[in-house]
């Protein structure tokens, strides 16, 4: 019996016959030859048919074959040049899975509503797997990243009984006789486990209920949220400096073939160097003032804001101390200027805008319970988190990272929305 590979594996078995099993991508004849192109998630191949090798009823069988028709393709491998990979699947047997009835999506061009409607079946494109493929290897990544510095990975909660960044943006839900809020963020949590495990990260969804209608936002999006005890600011910077080096280099390590796909433009990417230029809040204002913007000083930047800054920049740039007033409660405030907070925000280059987020933290108990009184939350949800400051508090800083944004810059996007296997936003909740 042929063993049965992926088409990713294909080179391993030239010269020897091998089973492909997946969907057909597209088919041609000529005279007694039928051509399909046949992917399995992994790759696509050409798959040669001769009408002397089969039985001709199986090989007209073959003719009625529709795009996304399910097959299992015998064969034996063969090197040709030509062929898209490399490779073609000279077959000598056919098994007909299930012949797809006709595909929704077509060369044609069709509207973003009628795709996303269809989400579950775009994601078989050539242009999504490039996408997907590209998060997937940001996650992996990310994790590479902060399992070799000695990050412990800590699983948040999505059930939280408060507001982590600010209460207008919260999915209220019943939690039993209680009232609950699908997390905005783990970080919270990752302080406490900071004090616990003194480095650690948490990755996994949250959820922020903005009508915002703009190729920037999710209502349900994913963060790598890393904190670490014993740490300021400029420590803060430094690491999360070299998760986006790491990203970069091995997203052009490894997906150079996806980004090409994208027609992304490689040299903004290979252009990308450390250190990352560094502004404060004011250097940032004079930047906006210079270019005409309307933004009022004492304002966070907006999209338009961060867009012109960034525009400056061949690599993401560090905007730190805004305002305290903008930024959460939790957020420590500079000791020489209390009025600004100890904060950074990282924004990509080529416009893309905000990718990380964070900053040192307020580890002074009654300097936080005051904040917490100020910005009018319920002090009794709290009260976890200010045991932290009871019981050894330290120092402690951390950023998060939002990956469908980082996602939508490395791979040179208009929408954040294709950045994810399945988008929510404002007006879509489905499939």
């Amino acid at each position: 019996m042929a063993p049965k590979t992926y088409i990713a594996d294909i080179a391993k078995y030239l010269g020897q016959e091998v089973t492909l099993q997946g969907w057909i991508y597209n088919s041609t004849q000529k005279g007694k030859l039928q051509f399909l192109m046949l992917r399995d998630g992994t790759g696509i191949i050409q798959g040669v048919i001769f009408k002397g090798n089969l039985p001709e009823e199986l090989f007209d069988a073959c003719l009625a074959l529709t795009q996304e028709s399910s097959v299992r393709l015998t064969g034996t491998v063969t090197e040709d040049k030509r062929a898209k990979g490399g490779y073609e699947l000279q077959v000598s047997a056919v098994d007909i899975v299930q012949i797809a009835a006709e595909f929704p999506i077509s060369p044609k061009e069709h509207g973003i509503d009628f795709l996303m409607e269809h989400r579950h079946l775009w994601l078989r494109s050539a242009l999504q797997h490039a996408v997907l493929r590209v998060r997937h290897e940001v996650i992996r990544a990310c994790r590479d990243y902060f399992d070799d510095l000695g990050f412990t990975l800590i699983d948040a909660p999505i059930f939280t009984p408060a507001a982590c960044e600010g209460t207008t943006t919260l999915f209220e839900t019943n939690y039993f006789d209680e009232k609950a809020y699908l997390t905005q963020s783990g970080q919270l949590y990752m302080e406490a486990a900071a004090m616990a495990f003194g480095k650690v990260y948490c990755f996994g969804p949250t959820f922020r209920a903005e009508k915002s209608k703009t190729r920037r936002h999710l209502t349900e999006f994913w963060m790598i949220e890393p904190e670490v005890a014993y740490c300021d600011l400029a420590m803060d910077m430094e690491l999360a400096e070299g998760l986006l080096m790491k990203i970069v280099e091995r997203v052009l390590e490894n997906r150079r073939e996806e980004l090409l796909r994208l027609e992304r433009d490689l040299s903004a990417l290979e252009a990308i160097k450390r250190p990352f230029p560094r502004l404060d809040y004011d250097e940032a204002s004079r930047m906006l003032k210079d270019a005409g913007s309307p933004f009022v000083f004492g304002d966070d930047l907006g999209a338009p804001d961060e867009t012109l800054i960034s525009q400056n920049f061949s690599s993401p740039v560090m905007v730190t101390h805004y305002p305290a007033a903008v930024k959460a409660f939790y957020m420590k405030r500079d000791p020489l200027r209390p009025e600004r907070a100890l904060c950074v925000d990282v924004l990509a280059p080529e416009g893309y805008g905000e990718i990380i987020g964070g900053g040192q933290r307020e580890d002074d108990l009654d300097t936080l319970i005051s904040r917490i009184t100020a910005h009018h939350l319920p002090k009794s949800a709290f009260d976890w988190y200010l045991d932290l400051r009871k019981y050894g508090s330290v120092p402690h800083a951390g950023f998060g990272l939002g990956l469908e944004r980082t996602v939508t810059w490395i791979c040179g996007l208009q929408h954040i929305r294709e950045t994810i296997p399945f988008p929510r936003t404002i007006s879509r909740i489905y499939p």
